[in-house]
Parts: structure tokens; C-alpha cells; sequence
């Protein structure tokens, strides 16, 4: 898919990961579908399927299933997607972008707004919330690479950005720039755990009241669970503590 959303780091901390693996790869193989049916179906050729392909296999999505996909979209019985994008707020205030590939318009519409309806948040106008964000590509690298060497590589692999997030090293590149990033950082032997292409919020809302957070973690988990909808972006910020008590 085109980006994970901010949320899949709550659900792995959540251990929920196993419970949607298979509607995830249902959602990979439609992105690498569409990119391969509107560009080339070569990776190499192909920015919007490479970085498909790169999400798909940071998820272990095996190699045959990944070609049946990109095989799909030059046949005969390859569907026709829309792509969709709703932007609008959620509880507390927090902006939300959800990002769709939709075989009926009506049909995610209706289901993107009575999620939003029923939990506190209303959608928006085009362009409400995107100013939020920008594109970035985002590489997590296990988190015990040294630190230094690891700057060095990224530095000189054409990387922005290292920080250290939890468990792990966020490695922020340009989007252009992730194959080339992540490829260099594989070459020097680092450990990649995800890469994407994704949206990246300029500023967070901290969302510190339990019962608030709860209704954050419910519209992000019913926009997640859609089958139509590809990827959900939001600027929340749950401290742990908090994260903790909703994920119980």
C-alpha cells in the first residue's frame, strides 16, 4: 500500500498485529495491483509499485503472492479501484487523512463518515487537514544497530533524519529517496523492520485523558478495519501510559 498508518505502531503494541495480517495482505496486493495496472509492471520502472512491493515485503508477504498481484492487473479480471481520499477531525481535535481504493464510491463514503460520526469526529473539506502533513519516507531499523554507524550509512545512503523511536531507529528520507536509502542501509547490514511511504504530521496533538484516548484508538481501529480503506494517517500523540491503560 501506498503508506501504514500511524496507528499500526498501537497495534503491535496492542499484539493485534495476527488478528489482521490477512486483511492487511488483502490490502497490499490491491495496491500493488493498482500501481502496477496504472504505471509499468516492473518495480524498477515503477515508483508508485516499488514502493508497494517494499511495504509488502517489510510485512513478509511471500514473493508468489506478490507477483499473482502484479500479474492481476495486466488479466482480465482486474478490478477497477477509485482512489479516494477523506481528511477531517477526529476526537480531541486530532486531524485524520484516510487514503481509500474503492470499487463504490457511495459505499466508503458512507462507511469513512458514520466512522467519524460515531465516534466524536466529523470530515472535512479537500485540502483540511493535508497541510498538516507532508509525504516522507519513513525505514525502522532495529533498534540495537550502533547508533553512529548507522548515521554515517543513512547520512550517506541520502537519508534526512534519525531518531530514535522506542525499540527502534526512524530513518526519514525524501519519499523519492526510500528504495535508495533502505538499499543502502540492507548493504551496510542494518536490520530493517518496515519501510514506507507515508505522511508524516508537521505537529501532534497530545491526547493525555484516558476516556479521549479510547475514542482516538476506536476511529482509528473501525477506518483501519474497512476493507476499502488502504491506509489511515493521524497527528495524535498517546503517551504510553495512557496507551497502556486503553490497550488493556
Amino acid at each position: 500500500m501506498a503508506g501504514h498508518s500511524q496507528f499500526k505502531n498501537i497495534m503491535h503494541r496492542k499484539g493485534r498485529q495476527d488478528a489482521v495480517k490477512s486483511k492487511l495482505f488483502g490490502k497490499l496486493a490491491r495496491e500493488i495491483t493498482v500501481a502496477a495496472k496504472l504505471g509499468l509492471p516492473d518495480p524498477t520502472m515503477n515508483a508508485r509499485l516499488r514502493a508497494a512491493v517494499i511495504a509488502a515485503r517489510a510485512e513478509n508477504m511471500t514473493k508468489d503472492s506478490i507477483e499473482r498481484a502484479i500479474k492481476k492487473a495486466s488479466g482480465n479480471d482486474a478490478e477497477n479501484y477509485d482512489e479516494m481520499r477523506y481528511e477531517g477531525y477526529g476526537p480531541g481535535g486530532v486531524a485524520v487523512i484516510v487514503e481509500a481504493l474503492t470499487d463504490n464510491r457511495n459505499r466508503t463514503a458512507a462507511d469513512v463518515r458514520s466512522a467519524f460520526t460515531k465516534n466524536d469526529g466529523n470530515l472535512g473539506e479537500s485540502g483540511s487537514v493535508a497541510w498538516l502533513f507532508e509525504r516522507k519516507g519513513v525505514i525502522l531499523v532495529d533498534g540495537s544497530a550502533d547508533e553512529d554507524e548507522l548515521m554515517l550509512t543513512a547520512a550517506d545512503a541520502g537519508a534526512e533524519d534519525i531518531e530514535q523511536d522506542e525499540s527502534t531507529f526512524r530513518v526519514t528520507t525524501a519519499p523519492e529517496a526510500l528504495h535508495a536509502v533502505r538499499a543502502g542501509l540492507e548493504e551496510g547490514g542494518f536490520s530493517i523492520e518496515s519501510a514506507e511511504s507515508t505522511m508524516v504530521p508537521k505537529t501532534s496533538v497530545e491526547i493525555d485523558d484516558e476516556a479521549m484516548a479510547r475514542k482516538v484508538v476506536r476511529l482509528m481501529d473501525e477506518l483501519e478495519e474497512n476493507d476499502d480503506v488502504q491506509a489511515v494517517y493521524s497527528n495524535f500523540d498517546i503517551p504510553e501510559r495512557v496507551m497502556e491503560a486503553v490497550a488493556t
